[in-house]
């Protein structure tokens, strides 16, 4: 274990680069998982290098933070059709449909143009198209300039030497409270006026526990069991929180489908969503109360 920031965090960094690089070739033979793997790479170093930021020189961070922006962007977009695609798969075997309840006679028929067919056909076009983008992307020399900058993170790291010299300890626990505080904020001053607000203000919240988990994980080699206890916890709230904004903007997708093509067995759908969103929120309460009372 590094006894000094500087080191420590180039480790933590490091540990996250080979993760994205090892990411790449199963992405572009399309191996299952790849595309998920390979974004939260890129996320957890944009985290990381956000919560640490103290740490590193300001504009090559920025820069970096800018490149791997865009990167968790191509893979995000083929992330979500992907998700999509297999939740509505699931949602249509274990709704019924895409049939609808004949009422005169209590059978089920198939309606007209089998929506539920084309809807898990439509996000899985949307995967193709996105992945065929990202994998596209690979080749350029916006993304090798990036592999040259991640490089030279690890190689020749922009630290700031009042900072890298510190003790590892002081820095990641300071870190790890300025997260923390900022997860409990959001959690304090959730808003009660709107369900739109509510849904947008339960999304800032998973992305600043997902912040704390990163930073807390990145920490766990410093701080060990206080920072790995931490980082569960961050990662119970994140995912409480991720089943909820998935099952809220799959609902949204579904509401637009139904309202354009007027199939009211889209209905099942969205009442099966609905439901997975309210049951996310029924863990909320339980996945929040560590927050009362942990402390570093």
């Amino acid at each position: 274990m590094n006894s000094t920031a500087g080191p420590a965090l180039v480790d933590a960094l490091a540990a996250d680069v080979d993760r994205l690089r090892a990411a790449e070739p199963d992405v572009r033979r399309d191996h299952p998982d790849s595309v998920h793997k390979m974004r939260v790479a890129t996320r957890r170093l944009r985290s990381l290098l956000r919560s640490y930021r103290r740490a590193f020189a300001r504009k090559p961070v920025g820069e970096l933070s800018a490149e791997l922006r865009w990167l968790a962007g191509l893979l995000g977009v083929a992330r979500d059709a992907e998700v999509r695609g297999e939740r509505f798969a699931a949602l249509l075997g274990e709704t019924g449909a895409p049939f609808d309840d004949n009422t005169a006679t209590g059978e089920k028929t198939t309606p007209r143009n089998d929506f539920g067919a084309r809807l898990v056909a439509e996000e899985r076009e949307r995967y193709e198209t996105a992945h065929a983008e990202a994998v596209a992307a690979f080749d350029t020399r916006r993304y090798r300039t990036l592999l040259d900058r991640l490089h030279g993170l690890l190689a020749d790291p922009p630290l700031r030497p009042a900072q890298a010299k510190r003790p590892a300890a002081e820095v990641f626990t300071d870190v790890l409270r300025h997260d923390l505080r900022d997860l409990r904020r959001l959690v304090r001053t959730e808003p009660q006026d709107t369900d739109a607000e509510r849904i947008e203000h339960l999304h800032e919240i998973r992305k600043a526990a997902k912040r704390l988990r990163y930073s807390a994980e990145a920490a766990t080699a410093v701080l060990d069991e206080p920072a790995a206890l931490l980082a569960r916890r961050a990662k119970q709230l994140q995912t409480v929180l991720g089943d909820h904004r998935d099952a809220i903007e799959a609902l949204e997708v579904l509401r637009e489908h139904a309202s354009a093509a007027g199939e009211t067995g889209y209905q099942r759908l969205c009442d099966a969503e609905e439901a997975a969103a309210a049951k996310a929120l029924e863990e909320y309460p339980a996945a929040i109360e560590f927050l009362r009372h942990h402390a570093l």
